[in-house]
């Protein structure tokens, strides 16, 4: 009772966009799909809605094929955007739902309620050439969900969103998962990823590098961190020096020290101690997903099969 991408293979000439790339997704989970740009996240998500198909490998739901099923299982917010420019936004909301089976009352109804959730009312009788780019990813969204897709796939949902809109999306997307939909979503904002994502896949070069729940890829795939306070000391110049340690990150009062695999975070503390220092902080955290993202695709070798995880993505669930 999955979506299951399953060996998916998608070739243009010469290029490999997709090379055998499988991973499952649970019902009511909210899924953060990673990737560089270029990476394969959007052919894939293509080939899930049927837009584009595979070469080779699946793409099913609850069993059954993609292809078989009905157009409404699915929602889509693309990156590119998909509005009409002249049409009213209300009128073009009522017309998409109707697309997809929704009587025009209905869609009217869920419409003006979801404008009014995310604040923006006034936009009903506006057109969307007259609309910010947060304001048309907002109505995009909207569309997207206005006919109670089972599978939403989302490409760089929070794109032009300032901070406010992005909280308002974020528990936008909590309360749909909280009625069993299941989101599938793209972004470059990892901390929303962290905060959001029950489990996630991060593609490079059109190959699955890892993939799992949120927090076991942040423990398996990262360095750890140590975050270090040392009285009278800021800088931490000395921590640098000492062997296994990759990168250092001072703020105002903690410095945020990256160990090296094979290296004991305790060896730090212990330095400290050994130099006479009064330590005031000492805590060893599992790396942001942002480093693990940059340790996996941004390095020379990522697109080789990776060490750190499987291939084949197993469910948070």
């Amino acid at each position: 009772m999955t979506l299951a991408i399953d060996h998916l293979t998608k070739r243009y000439g010469r290029v490999v966009a997709l090379d055998e790339v499988s991973f499952s997704v649970e019902p009511g989970e909210i899924f953060g799909f990673l990737g560089a740009n270029g990476a394969g996240k959007t052919t894939t998500m293509r080939i899930v809605l049927d837009i584009l198909r595979a070469d080779s490998g699946t793409v099913t739901w609850h069993g059954r094929p993609s292809t078989e099923l009905p157009r409404r299982t699915f929602g889509y917010l693309p990156e590119e955007r998909g509005l009409y420019p002249r049409m009213r936004i209300l009128e073009q909301l009522i017309f998409f739902a109707g697309l997809y089976g929704v009587s025009p009352g209905k869609a009217r109804r869920d419409a003006l309620a979801w404008l009014e959730r995310f604040r923006v009312p006034e936009l009903a009788g506006r057109k969307a050439e007259e609309l910010s780019k947060g304001n048309q990813q907002k109505i995009q969204f909207i569309a997207a969900i206005l006919h109670d897709p089972e599978v939403v796939l989302m490409d760089e949902p929070f794109t032009g969103l300032d901070p406010v809109n992005v909280s308002l999306l974020r528990a936008a997307f909590l309360e749909l998962a909280a009625q069993g939909r299941t989101l599938i979503f793209s972004t470059h904002q990892m901390e929303v990823v962290e905060s959001l994502a029950d489990s996630i896949a991060i593609i490079d070069r059109g190959r699955l590098v890892t993939g799992g729940s949120t927090r076991d890829v942040r423990r398996r795939a990262g360095r750890p961190v140590v975050r270090l306070a040392v009285e009278g000391d800021t800088e931490l110049a000395w921590a640098a020096r000492l062997p296994g340690i990759r990168a250092v990150r001072s703020g105002t009062d903690i410095t945020e020290l990256t160990v090296a695999a094979g290296t004991d975070p305790q060896s730090i503390l212990q330095a400290a101690l050994a130099r006479g220092a009064t330590v005031t902080c000492f805590e060893v955290a599992d790396a942001s997903l942002e480093d693990v993202f940059i340790e996996l695709v941004g390095r020379p070798d990522a697109a080789e099969p990776a060490t750190l995880a499987p291939l084949a993505v197993e469910s948070a669930a």
